[in-house]
């Protein structure tokens, strides 16, 4: 199964629908992982090899705008010109590739991201994300929510779990097709659970999230035990965010977190996201915890660290962290 098999499967003859519009534009918020997305089942389709679940964060995100171009594509991030012969471009090429009509139309897109891109906040999901959602304005193709996350999915595998905010569950699925592989939202609110962006790194990562993720699964010893961990984690994070459980909720969020970062750890060559800063935040929290400040912490692929906790404690957490950025997750 190829990733244009899947959009013929989806798209059926609105593949070669005139724009509706002049211009489609759309945001989409990223998302942080509680219970994470770490190896896939099929390389071409992003099939993940287990569920995930996440939370958006509010206003942090991309905005894609996408217009038709006469001779050829245009790509801008944050309104500067991207070079078209860039890794940045050549991927969102590939990605628009599959959504061009016989003629080879050409595609201007402008992303404006407020977050930084490549250093492990899921820049890739929310920027996948928006661009199916913009292309969608622009064909007015009108389709279901679970037909745009399988087709955010085709450009990054967590990006099928922004097209909303909250709370947000991807079913791993099991169909070859991945027609069953795509994410949904969760009704649940909880507009006392905060997060602080912890950033001490903005640089793009050496070593990319997807590359990471190959070498995991190929060569560490510990990764045959994470599906398990993964179904575990799952039902005990519904649960608390069904019954606002804070304490389950970050205990198996940070857990989770560290169990992924583990199998990097004991892959060949060692994948290894740490920096001096972030064990040093990890120690100071693990203290604070002692200190009876409920505050805990989920990290994804990238040195940087996304705490949790609840509204009653903003002020001691920003005395403790004073450039932490808080989202305030339910407030959009």
């Amino acid at each position: 199964m190829k990733k244009s098999d899947v959009v013929k499967l989806i798209l059926k003859e609105k593949h070669y629908q005139a724009p509706l519009n002049s211009v489609g534009k759309s945001f989409a918020p990223t998302n942080i992982a509680l219970c994470k997305y770490w190896g896939k089942r099929n390389q071409e389709i992003n099939l993940p090899v287990t569920s995930s679940l996440s939370i958006s964060l509010g206003d942090k995100g991309a905005t894609a705008e996408i217009k038709l171009n006469s001779f050829q594509d245009e790509i801008k991030l944050n309104g500067s010109d991207v070079a078209l012969d860039s890794s940045f471009s050549q991927r969102l090429i590939n990605y628009l590739n599959l959504f061009r009509q016989p003629d080879q139309i050409f595609f201007s897109i402008n992303i404006v991201s407020n977050i930084p891109i490549a250093a492990g906040l899921a820049s890739s999901a929310c920027g996948f994300a928006s661009i199916i959602l913009a292309l969608n304005a622009l064909f007015g193709w009108q389709l279901l929510d679970s037909e745009l996350s399988i087709l955010a999915r085709l450009g990054s595998g967590s990006a099928s779990r922004s097209i909303w905010q909250g709370f947000v569950e991807w079913h791993a699925g099991s169909l070859e097709d991945g027609m069953d592989s795509y994410a949904q939202s969760l009704s649940a609110k909880w507009p006392e659970l905060c997060i602080g962006l912890l950033i001490f790194n903005n640089s793009e990562k050496s070593i990319s999230s997807r590359e990471a993720m190959q070498r995991t699964v190929a060569t560490s010893p510990l990764y045959s035990a994470w599906p398990d961990k993964v179904a575990a984690d799952m039902i005990k994070l519904k649960d608390a965010i069904s019954t606002h459980d804070f304490k389950l909720l970050g205990e198996t969020a940070e857990s989770n977190a560290m169990t992924m970062h583990a199998t990097m750890l004991s892959a060949w060559p060692a994948v290894c996201y740490y920096m001096p800063e972030t064990i040093m935040a990890m120690q100071k929290i693990w203290k604070l915890r002692t200190q009876d400040l409920e505050i805990y912490f989920t990290q994804d692929a990238g040195p940087n660290l996304k705490l949790l906790f609840l509204k009653k404690d903003i002020t001691s957490v920003l005395n403790e962290f004073n450039k932490l950025e808080i989202i305030r997750l339910f407030d959009v």
